[in-house]
Order: C-alpha cells, then sequence, then structure tokens
C-alpha cells in the first residue's frame, strides 16, 4: 500500500486545535485561581511597600509583646529559683564575684614564669626579637590558660579582669598603668592537669617552648596545691562618674551612680 503524505497536514491540525483548547483552559483555571484569592483577604499578600510595612510592623508589635511577657516569666522565675536556694534579693553571686575579679580567691593551680634569654645567647644566627619575651607570648599563655579552664588569672601579682590590656613597650610590660619588666609570672587557679594539657595543645604555646630550648628563654611551669590571688584593683578614676539614675550592677542594693564613683 503506498504512503499519503498529504494527511500528515490534517493530523498537525487537528493536534494544533487540541493544543489551543489545552492553553485556554488552563488560562481559565488560573484566571478563577487569582479571582478567588481577591476576593479573599487571607490569602491575600501585601503588593505595594506600604502594605508591606504596615503587615510586618504588626507583626513586630506581637512579636515584642511575647517577648516582653517572656521577659517578664523569666524575672518571675528567677526570683522564685533565688528564694528557693536562699540567696537574698541584691546578693552578688559566686561565680560572678571571681570572675570579675572583686573577691580575693584560693585554690590550686599552675604557676608559669618567661623570660628573655641571656645576654650571651646572641649570635648571628638568632635575631634579636627571638631572644626577648613579646606581648603575644603573655597572651598565648593566658589564652590557653583561659581556654584549659581557669578559673581566675593573676599576671605579676595583678588580678587579671576581663578588661585588662596585656601591653609591651619596648622591654617592658605594662599592665593596669604599671611597668613592669621580665621575667614575667603569671598564676592561674583551675584543675592543674587541664591547664598544663591546654599549655601544650596551644600551637603558640609550642613554638615558644621551642625557642626557649633553642635559644634559652625563660620557661617554668610548676603546680601549686594552693594559690592565693588577689582581688581586682582598679585604677582611682578622678573624673570619670556614673550619671545619676544608671545603675552599675542592676539589681544590686546600692549599685546606683547616685552616690558613688565607678571604679
Amino acid at each position: 500500500m503506498s504512503e499519503r503524505p498529504h494527511r500528515e497536514p490534517v493530523r498537525l491540525l487537528a493536534r494544533g486545535r487540541l493544543s489551543v483548547a489545552v492553553v485556554l483552559m488552563l488560562a481559565a483555571a488560573l484566571f478563577v485561581i487569582s479571582a478567588r484569592e481577591a476576593r479573599d483577604p487571607a490569602t491575600r499578600h501585601p503588593q505595594d511597600l506600604a502594605q508591606l510595612v504596615e503587615s510586618e510592623s504588626e507583626r513586630v508589635e506581637e512579636l515584642t509583646g511575647r517577648v516582653e511577657d517572656l521577659g517578664g516569666e523569666v524575672l518571675r522565675l528567677t526570683a522564685e529559683s533565688d528564694t528557693d536556694a536562699g540567696v537574698s534579693p541584691g546578693a552578688v553571686p559566686a561565680g560572678f564575684a571571681v570572675e570579675s575579679g572583686s573577691t580575693p580567691v584560693e585554690g590550686p593551680g599552675l604557676v608559669v614564669r618567661l623570660d628573655d634569654a641571656p645576654p650571651d645567647a646572641a649570635n648571628a644566627d638568632v635575631t634579636p626579637d627571638v631572644l626577648v619575651v613579646h606581648q603575644q607570648d603573655l597572651q598565648a599563655v593566658m589564652n590557653a590558660l583561659w581556654a584549659g579552664g581557669a578559673e581566675a588569672m593573676t599576671l605579676m601579682d595583678q588580678r587579671v579582669v576581663s578588661t585588662s590590656a596585656v601591653r609591651c613597650v619596648g622591654n617592658v610590660l605594662r599592665l593596669h598603668g604599671r611597668v613592669y619588666s621580665p621575667p614575667y609570672e603569671i598564676r592561674a587557679i583551675g584543675d592543674p592537669d587541664a591547664l598544663r594539657s591546654a599549655l601544650d595543645s596551644s600551637a603558640a604555646v609550642r613554638a615558644y617552648v621551642r625557642d626557649s630550648a633553642r635559644v634559652g628563654l625563660g620557661w617554668e611551669v610548676g603546680v601549686a596545691d594552693e594559690l592565693s590571688l588577689p582581688a581586682y584593683t582598679s585604677p582611682e578614676l578622678d573624673h570619670a562618674r556614673v550619671p545619676d539614675g544608671v545603675e552599675v550592677l542592676p539589681g544590686l542594693a546600692g549599685g546606683s551612680g547616685d552616690d558613688e564613683e565607678s571604679r
């Protein structure tokens, strides 16, 4: 039987009509869905910036109210917890007093001493910078001890707190307005084994120890069964004062700036 190519256009025409019908049906369905959403405010989204701002502002107000409610609940539960634990309102928790350095502390820990290399250690193969203790060396040791769980620390018998700045100017150390020369001594209260492990794990400390063995930098680590660290002593302020009505330590009795200078 011979082929009849003249029948192919008839098939294409039929398929084309079917495609047009399908497209029209889909367009009609989309039109109906859009009309329903337009009539239902609950399913509409803001179509311009003003509507978006209004919608988000209402959402922020709702969330802010929830935050305030939860904050009040937290304060209530905290007060109940303190009462159950026998803590009087305004009392400073022991952990806060230790971390802030406001009280002397005692306990076991490590004593670390760093010192410059002896004068005769200088030679053509070693630069002078390698022969002295730098600010980053002290910071590396102190950071490692903090990471190892140190609960309190002193540098040159001065209590180190979160605001302490360790600065080396030339070959001397400046700390809390005082100047010190090497050897430098760091004392840290904590688990001696954990503190020593933290020192061994610090890459910066290991680099210092390598230079110590190579050029004679001072490096000693000793375990102390009982260390006594003094409280942090802040410099006297002659001009700075806490504004009236501002609490130095919120929630503590006598903590406002009305009757005391910032310390």
